[in-house]
């Protein structure tokens, strides 16, 4: 699978994995929000945009794109090829610099880094048929309410994953009787007994919260024992390799 970038001029940033860590995740003691295994996995889930440059938004609730100031450090306006508020209602508007292609068949999911809440503002998420689309998408981030919101430099603004479009086309979601199907109900009873069976020693005689989990998702083990075949206990992507033609002809 080949995700092609074509940078379109040089201010195009650097691309790069997104990292499995989270600031507000090392915060938590011992380390606990990294036993949430598709936490981890989901914040490394693609490649970041990173923005060049620090800035502040400001929105004054007004709808209108007048309502929304953008500023850098320098106090000045971005220039607005590079980012503008175009919609109105405070909606800060992304020129990423990247024309993106995907594979026959791909779609790209561009959004958010994922589980990196920011006050005030929230990115807005789009699937775009990449392996045709002839122009690039801009990304956008909406306002949340007045107020003033900042982002410093190398802070991603978009992240980037493709997914095969006929999978969701073709995926038929049914609900069933968890009593129909036994072999499935003991798997949970077995885990719920485990969970119990651990809440109560830990009642009794409390320990370290690094301790105090089931590690049976972590690992990739069923409650019998049972490893799972291809569990993935942790998720890196390949960084891009840069190939655009460097000063003097050469790569």
């Amino acid at each position: 699978m080949k995700l092609t970038c074509y940078a379109i001029d040089d201010f195009a940033p650097p691309l790069r994995p997104a990292p499995a860590t989270r600031p507000w995740m090392d915060g938590v003691i011992d380390n606990h929000a990294y036993r949430c295994l598709p936490l981890v996995v989901a914040n490394a889930y693609g490649w970041e945009v990173p923005w060049p440059f620090a800035f502040t938004a400001e929105w004054d609730g007004d709808p209108h794109p007048r309502g929304l100031v953008l500023r850098d450090d320098d106090g000045r306006e971005p220039p607005p090829h590079r980012m503008a508020s175009h919609f109105g209602y405070g909606i800060v508007t992304f020129h990423l610099s990247y024309l993106f292609r995907t594979e026959p068949g791909y779609d790209l999911v561009a959004g958010g880094p994922a589980n990196a809440a920011k006050d005030g503002i929230a990115p807005l998420t789009g699937v775009i048929e990449a392996d045709w689309l002839p122009f690039p998408f801009t990304m956008n981030w909406q306002m949340t309410r007045p107020g003033r919101v900042r982002f410093e430099r190398d802070e991603a603004v978009c992240s980037v994953f493709p997914v095969l479009r006929a999978l969701i086309r073709e995926t038929e979601p049914e609900i069933v009787a968890l009593d129909d199907h036994p072999d499935v109900k003991a798997e949970l009873r077995a885990w719920s007994q485990r969970r119990n069976d651990l809440m109560r020693e830990l009642q009794a005689s409390p320990r370290a919260l690094k301790d105090a989990w089931l590690r049976d998702y972590f690992v990739g083990r069923m409650p019998d024992g049972t490893a799972v075949p291809g569990h993935q206990a942790r998720l890196r992507v390949a960084a891009p390799a840069d190939r655009r033609t460097k000063p003097g002809g050469s790569e």
